[in-house]
């Protein structure tokens, strides 16, 4: 009588690899993830690109208040395409300088007067626009902000407002993202 074990066939050996239509399906499944995520990736990175640029403007106009104060002498940050002179215009997007303007004249008379130059764009993919007639922002030695307030809107290259840098004449700055959705200013 042949025992239970030896009367079995023998299962086929199972060689590891993978089929056409098992890479077919995969491949197709994460391409249908892919095209699902994308959109909120770029986004994502949308918002982290406009709080960099955010960040960075908010660190020289307190930068600019505190030189004020410290060197008890009246500062200004504006718009610069050279990082020596002030553009005329509200596109921060181009750079900006920030000098010691000892005479009210509102540019440095001397290279030792300019205290920072960012020069070229703060990023290719956003744009940054200031209040329309305010080129922008001086500061007393008392640490106030002369003139009207002065907002710097941060967009997309679709036009969306991203995120606003706003200074009061008191000096503070304070930033501020839009709820829903809106079209950048300007």
């Amino acid at each position: 009588m042949p025992d239970a074990a030896t009367s079995r066939p023998s299962a086929p050996a199972h060689n590891g690899g993978i089929t056409l239509v098992e890479l077919i399906t995969c491949l197709a499944v994460l391409a249908l993830l892919s095209a699902i995520a994308a959109p909120s990736l770029k986004a994502l990175l949308e918002r982290h690109r406009a709080i960099a640029a955010e960040h960075v403007l908010i660190r020289h106009l307190n930068l600019a208040r505190m030189a004020a104060v410290t060197h008890g002498n009246t500062t200004v940050l504006c718009p610069s395409l050279d990082g020596r002179r002030c553009a005329r215009g509200s596109d921060w997007n181009i750079g900006w300088l920030l000098f010691l303007d000892r005479d009210g004249n509102r540019a440095p008379d001397r290279a030792s007067d300019v205290l920072r130059a960012e020069t070229g764009p703060a990023s290719r993919h956003l744009r940054l626009v200031g209040t329309r007639g305010r080129s922008g922002v001086r500061y007393l030695p008392d640490g106030r902000s002369a003139g009207s307030n002065l907002t710097i809107s941060i967009c997309n290259q679709d036009g969306t407002l991203l995120s606003q840098i706003i200074v009061n004449n008191a000096g503070r700055v304070r930033s501020q993202r839009p709820a829903a959705a809106r079209r950048c200013p300007g």
